[in-house]
């Protein structure tokens, strides 16, 4: 009976990845019969998919030199090279921070801020903190209470002995993606005049839940009538209709970091009381019922662009052949195609992960009773 649980949850992990190299682990897991407890495995898993690196406490990361800070704050070589900075690392402790905060949210927007510091040419996350700000569905405003708040918790923070400064500030998109708004680019180009070292980062609460893998965006500005050279295009997101516009005109004034997640011996320890403690609540949840409000609209999104390339078509036959047909309209159906694949793929986990589940909780001895029915009858 253990063994065929273990089967099954294993199983259900498997369905909840696109990770190779996770399901790779995972599938040496079920083929060994390993001693971890399948809350170490789920852990391992998000860990995984998530790129988190483990790090010794005792690992300069977590050190914080003034002098270091200071003459990189004066020498300032951001100014010099509008792509100086390229990575981000953000720890274990912020991530989780922030994603909470964002959940929390629902489908109204929140927003925080970030501490850390830099060092060569990485922004290092070491802490967030929430802003009590008003939010809506498209956007997040931060008025004077914030900022006093703001201010109060930095103060606080360093006496006690954390010497970092603000470093960036998160806001969440909730179910329309990773990218910055005109308004988002205003404000980070704002934030990089006066206050740099800066970096604005996004968070998709509800497309985590969805894919089963944080969904989040580090981003930088350029400066004010700096001309990017073609860059090679970004991983592909999947943008509502009725942001398209937004993001279009915006998309060339500013770029994405490499985002990676780092964690301490510390933080490992508090993240297996963690898991071993809530993993029941993630095992009993499913993303169908969590996010079918999403789920539905992304298929009336998918429904409406469909339609506008339809209509795009049918003009290219009326003018006279499809050689007229604008390039627009062939990208536009290749992104609606792909859009498509990443809803179906979505729901079929979800479905697996349900179907799983049902095997393992409601029909667990349910065979052995048949057989002894089917017995009983050729007996009698």
């Amino acid at each position: 009976m253990a063994e065929e649980w273990y089967y099954s949850f294993s199983s259900y992990l498997l369905s909840k990845t696109n990770n190779i190299q996770v399901m790779k682990e995972i599938e040496l897991e079920m083929a060994g019969y390993l001693s971890d407890s399948q809350s170490n495995i789920a852990q391992k898993t998000w860990e995984m998919e998530n790129n988190v690196e483990t790090i010794s406490t005792i690992d300069e990361i977590y050190r914080y030199d003034r002098k270091e800070q200071q003459d990189i704050l004066a020498a300032k070589p951001w100014e010099k090279d509008p792509h100086f900075f390229k990575d981000i690392k953000i720890s274990a402790l912020a991530l989780l921070k922030m994603v909470m905060h964002a959940r929390s949210g629902g489908t109204l927007e929140v927003m925080g801020l970030l501490l850390g510091k830099v060092t060569a040419n990485t922004m290092l996350v070491m802490d967030s903190f929430a802003l009590p700000v008003e939010g809506t569905e498209t956007r997040v405003n931060a008025q004077a209470q914030a900022y006093e708040y703001m201010t109060a918790y930095i103060d606080a923070a360093k006496q006690v002995g954390r010497q970092e400064n603000a470093i960036g500030w998160y806001h969440s998109h909730p179910g329309y993606g990773c990218w910055l708004s005109g308004i988002d680019v205003s404000t980070q180009m704002l934030n990089q005049n006066f206050q740099e070292p800066f970096v604005a980062i996004v968070i998709d609460p509800v497309r985590t839940i969805s894919a089963g893998k944080v969904c989040l965006g580090a981003f930088r500005t350029y400066p004010k009538g700096y001309k990017p050279a073609n860059e090679e295009p970004s991983e592909y997101q999947t943008i509502p209709l009725n942001k398209i516009e937004d993001f279009g005109v915006h998309c060339k004034q500013y770029y994405s970091l490499e985002v990676t997640y780092f964690k301490s011996s510390l933080d490992r320890r508090l993240l297996d009381s963690l898991w071993n403690k809530y993993w029941v609540n993630t095992l009993s949840s499913s993303s169908l019922l969590t996010n079918t409000d999403y789920t539905t609209g992304q298929i009336f999104d998918l429904s409406d662009k469909l339609e506008q390339s339809e209509q795009a078509l049918g003009r290219g036959y009326v003018l006279g052949g499809v050689e007229l047909h604008d390039r627009c309209t062939v990208d536009k159906l290749v992104k609606a195609t792909r859009d498509s694949s990443k809803t179906t793929i979505e729901v079929i986990h979800g479905l697996m992960a349900q179907i799983i589940k049902d095997r393992l909780f409601n029909q667990v001895g349910v065979k052995k009773e048949e057989m002894e029915e089917a017995s009983a009858e050729e007996t009698a």
